[in-house]
């Protein structure tokens, strides 16, 4: 995706889920980008993307972020 920054990586889809939506609570925008293996999900990651704008805000917030 053009003009998108990755903040975030993880294996699960639901962790990229949590963290899309705390994200949006404060204001950011983001998107899940899943580049898993479609025959065999246990391949790959999945990525939370934001714009260059709000890099530097959403890596502060996600690094107070705490996923249980």
């Amino acid at each position: 995706m053009e003009n998108w920054t990755c903040v975030y990586t993880t294996d699960q889809m639901n962790k990229a889920e949590l963290v899309k939506e705390y994200l949006a609570n404060e204001n950011i925008e983001a998107v899940i980008f899943d580049k898993k293996d479609s025959a065999y999900t246990i391949f790959g990651d999945v990525e939370l993307l934001v714009q260059p704008e709000d890099e530097n805000m959403a890596t502060e917030l996600i690094k107070g972020f705490k996923i249980v």
